[in-house]
């Protein structure tokens, strides 16, 4: 957890909804209903402009939509094959661990959803559910990212990585799920994404009327395949409806 979402809304509507500029630049990706590993999705940063030589201004942020891939990879990793295992950060332990704390301390983000997909145990197969607000709005995940230099010839290109914060369920997400991706209310963004603030501590907990207020419905087993993709994956299903299972993404890596 969290390790499949759905990212509905286009670059202009999440720049609306949170207050941002889109800087995607059209390198956004479409609709996702499965947003799996490694691929590239929008995510909600503020930051010190620059001038012309790279300098930032201290007195000034904006803030913009961006597109990452999601899978943090620290700067000083030789590669990118360990993205895929650094799609989630442990909010309990993201300002110790070497691979994410720098990344806490100086640039967070928000990873905006329309819900995200969990699994519940249980004799069995595990019943996939799509927790979201109900009403429309996004899910502000907690986010972290960090820049990874790839060589590309004579030239070095930037690649953009992030990760989701997790945290303990609380209130009914334990009856899905012992792990919850944290989800900041709207009265946390501005503290979250604020680049001069390098202690996010107090930032960490997960707010229980927030989580109280989200729905939790039974999905389709055919969330299990990245090779399906469309609306219907977030519609209710009957519990113990009849389906043959799809591997999951799991089985098929």
């Amino acid at each position: 957890m969290c390790g499949r979402y759905a990212s509905t809304k286009n670059p202009a509507l999440l720049a609306a909804e949170f207050d941002a500029v889109d800087a995607t630049e059209g390198d956004a990706p479409g609709p996702d209903y499965n947003v799996a590993p490694t691929k590239l999705v929008p995510a909600v940063v503020e930051r010190h402009p620059r001038d012309d030589e790279g300098n930032p201004d201290p007195d000034t942020t904006e803030r913009s939509v961006r597109v990452m891939r999601w899978g943090l990879v620290p700067h000083w990793a030789k590669d990118l094959s360990g993205a895929a295992k650094m799609i989630n950060a442990r909010a309990e332990s993201v300002l110790d661990k070497p691979a994410y704390r720098d990344a806490a301390a100086k640039r967070r983000c928000i990873v905006p959803a329309a819900g995200w997909y969990e699994w519940q145990p249980g004799e069995g197969r595990k019943q996939p559910y799509f927790i979201n607000p109900g009403d429309g709005s996004s899910i502000a995940m907690a986010g972290i990212w960090s820049v990874w230099w790839q060589q590309d010839g004579d030239e070095r290109k930037p690649i953009i990585t992030c990760a989701v914060l997790t945290t303990d369920a609380i209130g009914e997400m334990r009856n899905v799920h012992h792990r919850m991706p944290l989800v900041l209310p709207k009265d946390r963004w501005a503290a979250w994404l604020d680049p001069d603030r390098t202690d996010p501590g107090d930032l960490l907990a997960p707010d229980l009327d927030l989580v109280d207020a989200l729905e939790l419905r039974p999905v389709s087993m055919k969330v299990n395949s990245i090779k399906n993709n469309d609306p219907s994956l977030m519609d209710a299903v009957s519990l113990g409806e009849s389906e043959k299972p799809e591997p999951t993404l799991f089985e098929l890596s």
